[in-house]
């Protein structure tokens, strides 16, 4: 039984930096989308900067949905 539960820690660990790294290249397209246009000339934010928010977000929404694949212990593998 104890197999079984290292198992599903490696699992759930496993998932969890997945959806770590997700959310970390999402921070950082958040950022380019926000920071590139205020450091060009123009300070108008341009249509490209609305589809690097919009993969951050999906990459954001993808990092919640891995963490939403972790997996519990059921009563019976504490044993």
């Amino acid at each position: 039984m104890k197999r079984l539960r290292d198992e599903l820690l490696v699992y759930n660990e496993r998932i969890k930096l997945v959806a770590t790294s997700l959310n970390a290249i999402a921070l950082g397209l958040l950022g380019f989308a926000v920071l590139r246009p205020a450091t060009d000339a123009a300070v108008s934010m341009e249509l490209s900067s609305l589809w690097w928010t919009v993969i951050a977000l999906a990459f954001h929404a993808l990092s919640h949905y891995m963490l939403g694949r972790l997996h519990k212990e059921s009563a019976d593998d504490s044993l």
